[in-house]
């Protein structure tokens, strides 16, 4: 079996026979490297005097971009929701509003 390669950086300087072949992972953590929610085109927003603190939302995030905060409530991670809005059907109280990203 031929050893994946890790690259650090991907530019235009860099071999497409040097870039790590699709659909492998080489090291734990990859997605952290990369901002993987900019071609979001709706994101959730969180409704915060709605929400209670139930978290029913925080298990359910695909790409575990919810995080709860120390006061009960969440905060998202938009650098990788994919704005899915599965967190805005799971919510029982309605506090998450989904609305489009023109960012």
């Amino acid at each position: 079996m031929n050893e994946v390669k890790k690259i650090e950086e991907i530019n235009e300087d860099i071999s497409w026979r040097d870039i790590t072949p699709g659909g492998v992972a080489p090291w734990a953590g990859g997605a952290e490297t990369f901002t993987t929610g900019d071609w979001r085109t709706m994101r959730p927003v969180l409704i915060e005097d709605k929400c209670t603190g139930c978290l029913l939302c925080w298990p359910t995030c695909p790409d575990t971009s919810i995080i709860p905060t120390d006061d009960g409530k969440i905060k998202y991670d938009y650098d990788h929701c994919k704005g899915c809005g599965v967190c805005v059907e799971v919510c029982p109280f309605d506090a998450i509003d989904f609305v489009e990203d023109i960012s």
